[in-house]
């Protein structure tokens, strides 16, 4: 089930920038596409008071700003709903999402963060809930969850810097449960801010598998997203030629010795529709 008229991400860049530091938002604005407004994981539990106080009194377009809520349950998250209630920010990012009812209790448009065991093995019917207009998902907190020690894999070790198994699987989880309820879904951040190629591999991965944007932590970043994003010029050319051809083919036909069927036509419609996204943004000319 999905909701009437829901808010989608304006563009593929979505940095995170801690709510306790206001004059951070506007600098956060001006380099993304959208602002995470972060009152969980990069604010102490000491300054979220602050972090509040500051959410309200330091307004950002709220057509390109979500806020991260802390976990149901929790004094945290009543207490975010309430700040909320005095800004006009109508979408969230619930933390450690783990059941359709917590999503449907913030009464606001939500995308499920899911980053535990249990919200992983419920994903669906995280994704279910009407309100629940997008996922995500997290590596560190579903690694902790389980005990462990990295999600990726280590220096010398087998695939050195990728994700390990348990990691790739709720990736793909998230994908699925995504597309199976009709909800937009966003990639996990890469720590290694430093890390712009392991960053453009990602991308390519989340573009092809067809996450719609990827989170970011360091204005850095943005770029490499952004491009990872947005088609090449061949693509362009590639997706024009089947969508032309298709309007002259009813049927089955051919482009460059590839059969261009119903599926390989809803594959370019996505190249043109990233390529429009990407011109949003104010990108030009080739990128990948």
């Amino acid at each position: 089930m999905t909701l009437a008229n829901a808010w989608i991400p304006p563009g593929p860049a979505m940095l995170f920038c801690p709510a306790d530091r206001p004059e951070r938002y506007q600098k956060a604005a001006d380099r993304a596409d959208v602002v995470i407004l972060d009152l969980e994981d990069a604010v102490a539990p000491d300054n979220r008071i602050a972090a509040r106080e500051a959410l309200v009194a330091n307004p950002l377009d709220p057509s390109r700003t979500i806020v991260r809520i802390n976990p149901a349950g929790t004094g945290d998250y009543r207490r975010d709903l309430t700040a909320l209630a005095e800004t006009n920010y109508r979408v969230v990012l619930q933390a450690k999402a783990e059941s359709g009812q917590s999503v449907i209790d913030t009464g606001l448009q939500t995308i499920a963060l899911v980053e535990t065991p249990l919200g992983a093995v419920r994903v669906n019917e995280i994704a279910e809930a009407v309100n629940c207009i997008g996922l995500m998902w997290g590596a560190e907190d579903l690694v902790a969850g389980l005990g462990g020690k990295s999600s990726r894999f280590g220096p010398g070790e087998y695939r050195e810097g990728s994700y390990r198994d348990v990691a790739r699987h709720v990736r793909a989880v998230v994908r699925l449960a995504a597309a199976a309820y009709q909800k937009f879904a966003i990639d996990a951040v890469h720590l290694d801010y430093r890390d712009h190629d392991g960053l453009a591999q990602e991308v390519r991965d989340a573009v092809a598998i067809g996450y719609l944007a990827t989170a970011c932590i360091h204005p850095s970043q943005v770029e490499t997203i952004r491009l990872g994003y947005r088609p090449s010029d061949d693509e362009i050319d590639w997706a024009r030629r089947v969508l032309d051809g298709a309007a002259e083919n009813p049927g089955v036909f051919s482009i460059d010795n590839q059969m261009i069927d119903g599926p390989v036509l809803r594959q370019a419609e996505a190249v043109l529709a990233r390529a429009v996204a990407g011109d949003a943004v104010g990108l030009e000319g080739s990128s990948s």
